[in-house]
């Protein structure tokens, strides 16, 4: 790699696997620290409820709440934040929302059930979860888009009840996101954040209901508290720092490239954006873009920390060698910014979203093509699938056995039962075989 901004990587290096992992690992050093940390936090909200969040709160976002009672935001302060908010601002919120709504409206699942020949039905039923926690960040930037991106799939589910928690640094709550938490139909909002929001949503306070699932991605802290109570409740995922992988075959505007990566790369210092193209002069030329855009940049010092930190080019062959990197890294957000995207597609396998052609910037999916922008990161989009309305409901299998099927099943399942030394199970499916209910001996 050279000493510049963003490294450039050449597929044809003899090292370039090892040194293509070594730019995509993370320190796990940082990560056992910050466990230590996430578990006395869950810990102390977990015994004493209200009181430590309170402390947690009171520490960690620097304002003072008086009692739990403060920390919960009133429904007609949520009304009241929807008629502050500019006319432009309410009308881009609306919009998304509707966006949002329509899209995930695809994914509603619904009950089923079929009949065999001998009268027995089988089926699954469909039901939404009781209660969801939706954690929306709320630390270095404000995230509205957050909010509707994972309570309008929770509400399009037909959820119960939705609690959302919010950090407000100094106590200041941010009317656009109170807005899109009124657009979006949540229940109730809390204002508290970190790891001691997702310990009172998991294990339940005196005044904050424990909830059944939390969504939502968060810092690192977060994301550990998340991946520590799983098992007292759902989870979504496990995000990590944000990610953007671009693909180009080098006939795309250099300043839209350089956009698309600050546009992953102002989230953190650890965002992650790596660019693919066959053509080592518009990798130059990109880089131009970097050097001369990145000073206007409002959020620079971040950009600059994550390019030079985890940024990413790599010369590639062709762009079937591009596709097998694609697949290797398993990209949150892969843009395909070639000519003919729809020739790639049929070979990518791993990817959280997939923006295609020169035209389709990241950031629209950020916050309003409608798909959601909740997405697995860190090679997770190997097994697991962006947020959507089935990560709010549950399926139960049914089964009604006629009394036909009862003997067809029952003599399978006795056999079955008796060659795993289960003989109560067996005896259970034998009582059925007969209409005097009497065993087969």
């Amino acid at each position: 790699m050279t000493d510049v901004l963003v490294p450039t990587l050449a597929s044809t290096d003899p090292a370039f696997k090892s040194l293509l992992r070594a730019r995509l690992a993370r320190d796990a050093q940082s990560d056992i620290a910050v466990e230590a940390t996430v578990r006395d936090i869950l810990a102390s909200v977990r015994e004493g409820g209200d009181a430590p969040l309170l402390d947690y709160t009171r520490q960690f976002d620097n304002w003072q709440p008086a009692c739990a009672a403060a920390l919960r935001v009133a429904p007609e302060e949520l009304r009241a934040a929807r008629q502050r908010i500019d006319a432009d601002s309410l009308a881009a919120l609306e919009t998304a929302a509707a966006r949002i709504r329509s899209y995930h409206e695809h994914q509603k699942a619904e009950s089923w059930q079929y009949r065999e020949a001998d009268g027995t039905v089988l089926g699954q039923k469909i039901s939404p979860l009781d209660r969801v926690g939706i954690y929306v960040p709320g630390g270095k930037a404000a995230y509205p888009s957050s909010v509707l991106m994972n309570a309008v799939p929770a509400r399009v589910a037909g959820v119960g009840e939705i609690i959302m928690t919010v950090p407000t640094p100094a106590g200041v709550r941010n009317d656009t996101v109170l807005a899109a938490a009124d657009i979006a139909g949540v229940d109730v909002v809390i204002a508290v954040g970190g790891a001691q929001a997702v310990a009172a949503l998991a294990y339940g306070t005196e005044s904050i209901p424990r909830v059944d699932k939390i969504v939502g991605p968060g810092n690192i802290y977060v994301a550990t508290a998340k991946r520590l109570v799983f098992g007292q409740v759902g989870l979504d995922m496990v995000a990590g720092p944000s990610e953007i992988l671009v693909v180009c075959d080098g006939h795309t505007d250099p300043d839209w490239i350089a956009m698309d990566l600050f546009s992953q790369a102002e989230h953190d210092e650890d965002a992650q954006a790596i660019l693919l193209s066959p053509d080592a002069a518009f990798l130059e030329a990109v880089s131009r873009s970097i050097e001369c855009l990145l000073p206007g940049m409002e959020r620079a010092d971040i950009i600059r920390e994550s390019l030079r930190g985890r940024g990413l080019f790599i010369l590639v062959e062709n762009l079937q060698e591009a596709v097998a990197i694609v697949n290797e890294i398993a990209p949150e957000h892969l843009e395909l910014s070639v000519a003919d995207p729809e020739a790639l597609l049929p070979d990518i396998r791993h990817a959280g979203a997939i923006f295609m052609g020169r035209y389709t910037a990241e950031a629209v999916g950020d916050y309003c093509a409608g798909p959601n922008h909740v997405l697995p990161t860190s090679g997770t989009a190997r097994f697991s699938s962006p947020l959507g309305v089935y990560d709010f409901q549950k399926r139960t299998s049914l089964i009604n056995c006629s009394p036909a099927g009862a003997r067809v099943l029952g003599a399978v399942a006795s056999r079955l039962a008796r060659s795993e030394s289960l003989t109560a199970h067996a005896r259970s499916a034998e009582y059925r075989l007969q209409a005097d209910g009497k065993p087969v001996k």
